[in-house]
């Protein structure tokens, strides 16, 4: 890789195209299972640019895009890789979610952060490469899953069926100063408590599985987890009951306040750390219930793991991701930033509080492709706003980046 070919790439980056992508992609709603005019409108865009695309349905109806820049023949592959599908929406929103607003260096909008943002700056930058006229021998891969807000559904596809590639990059919102190659597990599952429901009239011969389930939820809270300490992930274990809904049945009929409530359920979350798994997380949450079980002889319960579909929670367990640090991609990834900066990078390995969520690192890294995480981020927050905002300086610099990795990676000899 040339210092000429280098300069080129960087000046081919276009921050008002990344911009207008970014825009074009707030405008389109997809949430979890929703993601298919998200992926149909990225074919599109990059179909029209010259990329070969694919668009996999996933589940039936469900749709992700799978783009190549191809290469000129000969050198390793590289990928990037970002997930479409977004975030609910949290209460308090300020300005119109699915209108696109750039205020100073802010772009605000519904899922930017996560991580519209990280996708646009990755196609920005195999963007840069194809302006350039620069010509690698690998192939640049372009990958905007689907479900990783559900574990990882559109990468492990990905890793089942194809393609793959060499190395790749994750556009997560780590912020575009540092270089993640750490994550947490992640499993999700949801406890039901099982009663049996009589009308108001009869209520002492009940069994309350709403009761129950307010005795359940502090012993899951009060969890001992069996695990090793980790002083770079210092706030690992952690478990949050982020969901209950209970009624008459197991469909929850909530009309019929005059009957007890006979099932219960509480969606929990656990992250955890290298060296626990999701069967020792799931064991560790067991026994607790087991202490209620054996202090109330009507206490009955069951856990449900993987989740149903029906809650478009996670389907998928991530297990804990942690990058040996002589791996090429890293130091590929870290070069780049180097040249595109002129300085260091803020942080590298374990970035807090990022590490402590899961992604699709962990799915790439066990079908055998070296990954990093390098994603644009937001801003400190202004008051108690909670509207969604990147910061574009930080897109265009992680499409700089990213540009020159290409060009390193994609020049290796295959």
């Amino acid at each position: 890789m040339s210092p000429g070919d280098m300069q080129r790439a960087l000046d081919a980056v276009d921050r008002d195209a990344i911009v207008a992508l970014a825009e074009e992609l707030i405008k389109i709603p997809s949430f979890k299972t929703e993601e298919t005019l998200v992926a149909r409108f990225l074919a599109d865009y990059l179909g029209q640019r010259g990329y070969q695309v694919q668009l996999q349905e996933v589940e039936a109806g469900r749709f992700q895009t799978v783009a190549i820049l191809k290469g000129s023949g000969g050198g390793k592959s590289l990928m990037f890789n970002g997930h479409i599908d977004i975030d609910p929406l949290a209460l308090g929103w300020k300005r119109d979610p699915w209108r696109p607003q750039v205020e100073g260096d802010r772009l605000y909008g519904a899922g930017i952060r996560n991580m519209k943002g990280g996708v646009a700056a990755m196609i920005g930058a195999a963007e840069a490469v194809r302006r350039s006229g620069v010509k690698p021998r690998g192939d640049i891969v372009i990958a905007c899953v689907v479900g990783e807000l559900q574990g990882g559904v559109g990468t492990t596809y990905l890793m089942e069926h194809g393609p793959r590639a060499d190395m790749a990059v994750v556009t997560e919102p780590v912020g575009a100063d540092n270089i993640a190659t750490v994550h947490a597990g992640v499993v999700e599952f949801a406890v039901h408590t099982i009663g049996r429901s009589y009308h108001i009239s009869r209520m002492e011969q009940a069994a309350d599985a709403l009761g129950m389930m307010l005795k359940a939820v502090p012993a899951i809270k009060a969890t001992r987890f069996t695990y090793t300490p980790r002083a770079d992930l210092p706030g690992l274990p952690r478990l949050n009951v982020g969901s209950i809904i209970g009624g008459r049945g197991h469909d929850y009929v909530l009309n019929a306040p005059n009957f007890t409530c006979d099932f219960c359920t509480a969606l929990v979350d656990v992250r955890f750390l290298p060296g626990q798994t999701s069967e020792s997380v799931l064991a560790d949450v067991r026994r607790s219930l087991e202490q209620v079980k054996q202090q109330d002889p009507q206490f009955r319960y069951e856990i449900e793991v993987p989740l149903s579909p029906r809650w478009r929670a996670f389907t998928v367990v991530m297990e804990p991701f942690d990058l040996p640090r002589d791996q090429y991609i890293l130091s590929a990834v870290l070069n780049a930033y180097r040249a595109a900066t002129g300085h260091e990078p803020a942080k590298m390995g374990t970035v807090l509080p990022f590490s402590y969520s899961g992604d699709d690192t962990c799915h790439l890294w066990k079908a055998g492709v070296p990954c990093v995480l390098h994603g644009p981020g937001m801003g400190p927050p202004q008051g108690d706003e909670v509207d969604d905002h990147v910061l574009i300086s930080q897109m265009v610099q992680v499409a700089k980046v990213l540009a020159l990795t290409a060009l390193d990676v994609c020049n290796l000899p295959k």
